[in-house]
């Protein structure tokens, strides 16, 4: 009975060495992926270990990867523009992964941004929402309609008689996600278009339009930037990282009256701003210790603080309190749970 015990221990060590891998595994957000990639470089550079391979799949797509299993063929960790769902959370524990450490990193601004050689212009949530919204409310208010507007005049005389054409991200994008979350559902779930959409039975409105004016545009926001500077007419709808990287190319447009700017962006005070995240496999750190150096790496202040290397590539810093507090929990591996993800 014994021999059998020990046998059956030495396979089970054999098995995870031969698991064993120097190389991280990453997938997940677009918006995440530079500040990602730029520690991946920096670790492969200084570490001793293989730079770590990241796959920009969207914050949805990198979920499904993550949350698939615990084998070694699975993300050692996944990229986030958002919070991790509790579905999501319960997908992950189904499928045997039930310890994950969540780090937070700092923060971010969507941004409606267009080419620099178009003067720039201000719009309201609701502006926004009424150009993208695939049903708006009629315009005597008393019911919801298919979208008629084709031009931004069409929705306030005071906007430019131009086509409504938006370059945005797909549906799994945590970008898309934050989006429909800040402007859609802003109004039909807490503003002042809840009654009208509720009565029409259209709860948690966030439905983007499709015939032509919202273009899907994949997970690559450096490929909506390169569009923006070839088409005047349209806006493209990214992470505020993108538009500190192109700003020889692209302005950004003032929402509700607050500019994109870090400031704002951090304080709150710019409507559509979002905390950036990633996740950590714990049962994958005995089989690939450069897990450890990478998120240690990544939660220095040297990167993600107020001096740091990530606040050149536009992460916004978190307060020093927060930051001391998140940097805590992922050098501690805090085992995440539904409550947290319930939790503000």
């Amino acid at each position: 009975m014994k021999k059998t015990t020990m046998s059956l221990t030495l396979m089970a060590l054999l098995t995870v060495a031969g698991q064993a891998r120097d190389q991280i595994k990453m997938v997940g957000s677009s918006t995440v992926y530079p500040f990602a990639s730029a520690v991946a470089e920096e670790l492969g550079a200084t570490g001793g270990v293989p730079t770590p391979v990241v796959e920009s799949t969207g914050t949805g797509g990198g979920m499904k990867m993550f949350c698939a299993g615990d084998g070694m063929d699975t993300p050692d960790i996944t990229n986030a523009s958002r919070r991790m769902k509790t579905k999501e959370f319960a997908m992950c524990k189904q499928n045997g992964v039930t310890d994950i450490t969540e780090a937070l990193i700092g923060y971010d601004g969507i941004v409606f941004a267009q080419t620099k050689a178009n003067k720039p212009i201000s719009l309201t949530r609701k502006e926004l929402f009424m150009a993208v919204a695939a049903d708006v409310p009629s315009s005597d208010g008393k019911s919801v309609i298919k979208n008629p507007y084709t031009t931004w005049n069409q929705i306030n005389p005071a906007l430019p008689n131009k086509p409504i054409m938006v370059y945005g991200p797909p549906k799994s994008s945590g970008t898309r996600d934050s989006f429909e979350e800040m402007v859609m559902q802003h109004f039909t779930e807490e503003g002042e278009l809840k009654g009208l959409y509720h009565g029409a039975g259209l709860k948690k409105y966030s439905k983007i339009r499709t015939d032509g004016v919202w273009i899907d545009s994949g997970e690559n926001d450096n490929l909506i930037v390169q569009k923006l500077t070839k088409n005047k007419n349209a806006f493209g709808v990214f992470g505020y990282s993108f538009l500190e990287e192109n700003k020889n190319k692209i302005i950004g447009t003032n929402i509700d009256g607050a500019e994109p700017t870090p400031a704002l962006i951090a304080s709150g005070k710019y409507p559509i701003s979002r905390s950036l995240r990633f996740y950590i496999k714990n049962s994958h750190r005995a089989a690939v210790p450069a897990i450890d150096k990478y998120a240690a790496m990544f939660m220095n202040d040297k990167m993600i603080g107020e001096r740091g290397n990530l606040k050149r590539l536009g992460l916004i810093p978190l307060s020093k309190t927060t930051r001391a507090a998140s940097i805590k929990n992922v050098l501690s591996h805090k085992k995440l749970t539904n409550l947290d993800l319930m939790t503000k």
